[in-house]
C-alpha cells in the first residue's frame, strides 16, 4: 500500500511524499528510511527499492521541491535562494521532522545524496544511518554547467510517446556511449503527456539554478562531519570514480564501500538486485537502539 503525504517544506512549499508500506509487520529494531532523489528524479524512482526495505521498516520518499508532484518555487528574481543547497537540506529535515521518522536511515541517489549528508552533518540526532548513491564530492566547475545547459538546448521536445523519450535517453541522447536502459526508463518515468506531447515534470532552468548551487563547491568538509554509519556505492561505469569514491570513505568516520559492475550513474535501475545486494546486508546492521 502506499499512501501519499503533503509536507509543508522551507518557505512553506508544499512537498508531495509517499510512505510505502508492507504487509508484513514493522520491526521496532529497524530505522525508518527516507529515499532522496537526484536531479530531474521524482520518489517513484524509488519503487522497487521501498518494495524491498518496506518488509521490516517504514519508507517514505518525496518529490524534491521542483521535481514531480512538489511544488515549483516560482522563477523570477530571487529565485536561486528557493533552489539553494539549504532549501533542500531543510525540506528533507521537515520530512523527518513532521512524519516521525528520527532516526532515519537516509538513501540519496546523486543529488539526493548530497543532500543526505549535508543533513546528517548538520543534524547528527536525526540519522542513524547514511547510504551516498554515485556522487561525488569533488566540485564539477563552471564548464560542467556549460555543458549540461547545451545538453538541454538538444532536447527534441516534445516527444511524441513516453516510450519516444526512453529511446531518445537511453539510445540516441549525444551523451549516451552505449545504450542505457536504466538511463532511459529513468527519464521516461518523468515525462508528462501535455498537449503537443511528453514533456518533463520539472523546468530545465529551475534544474539548472538548483545545480548551480552544488556544482561549483566542493563537500568533502561537510562529509567528514558525518558521524553515522556510510556506505559509499558506485556503478563501475557511473560518474563517481572510484579513486574518488574510496577517498570519500577513508575521509568518513565510520565509511564503506560497495561497488556493482555493469552499472552507470542510475544504479539502482540498472542493476537492481546487485543494489539490493549492496545495500540490505549494511542496513541490516543498523539498529535504532544502537
Amino acid at each position: 500500500m502506499v499512501q501519499r503525504f503533503d509536507v509543508t517544506g522551507a518557505d512553506g512549499v508544499r512537498l508531495a511524499a509517499w510512505e510505502f508500506r508492507s504487509a508484513a509487520a514493522e520491526s521496532p529494531e529497524e530505522p525508518a528510511a527516507l529515499l532522496l532523489h537526484g536531479l530531474m528524479g521524482r520518489a517513484f524512482h524509488w519503487a522497487g527499492t521501498a518494495r524491498w526495505l518496506g518488509a521490516s521498516r517504514r519508507v517514505v520518499a518525496f518529490d524534491q521541491r521542483g521535481h514531480g508532484q512538489s511544488e515549483r518555487p516560482p522563477a523570477g528574481s530571487g529565485s536561486s535562494t528557493s533552489y539553494a543547497r539549504e532549501a533542500f537540506v531543510a525540506d528533507a529535515e521537515a520530512v523527518i521532522e513532521q512524519l516521525g521518522l528520527a532516526p532515519v536511515a537516509l538513501i540519496g541517489h546523486s543529488m539526493g545524496a548530497l543532500t543526505a549528508w549535508q543533513l546528517a552533518a548538520r543534524r547528527p540526532d536525526l540519522v542513524a544511518a547514511l547510504v551516498i548513491c554515485d556522487m561525488r564530492a569533488s566540485a564539477l566547475g563552471e564548464a560542467s554547467q556549460q555543458e549540461w545547459e547545451d545538453w538541454f538546448r538538444r532536447w527534441p521536445l516534445p516527444f511524441p510517446t513516453q516510450d519516444a523519450a526512453r529511446r531518445w535517453f537511453g539510445e540516441d541522447d549525444p551523451r549516451v556511449e552505449r545504450p542505457d536502459p536504466g538511463r532511459g526508463a529513468f527519464f521516461a518515468e518523468v515525462m508528462h503527456e501535455a498537449d503537443d506531447g511528453w514533456r518533463p515534470l520539472f523546468s530545465r532552468r529551475q534544474m539548472l539554478t538548483a545545480r548551480e548551487t552544488w556544482v561549483h563547491d566542493a563537500h568533502w568538509e561537510e562529509l567528514a562531519q558525518v558521524r553515522c554509519p556510510t556506505l559509499v556505492v558506485r556503478g563501475l561505469d557511473g560518474e563517481l570514480g572510484r579513486a574518488e569514491a574510496q577517498e570519500m570513505v577513508r575521509v568518513l568516520p565510520a565509511g564503506q564501500y560497495a561497488e556493482i559492475p555493469d552499472a552507470g550513474h542510475y544504479l539502482h535501475y540498472d542493476q537492481p538486485t546487485a543494489w539490493r545486494e549492496a545495500v540490505e546486508p549494511f542496513l541490516s546492521g543498523i539498529k535504532t537502539s544502537a
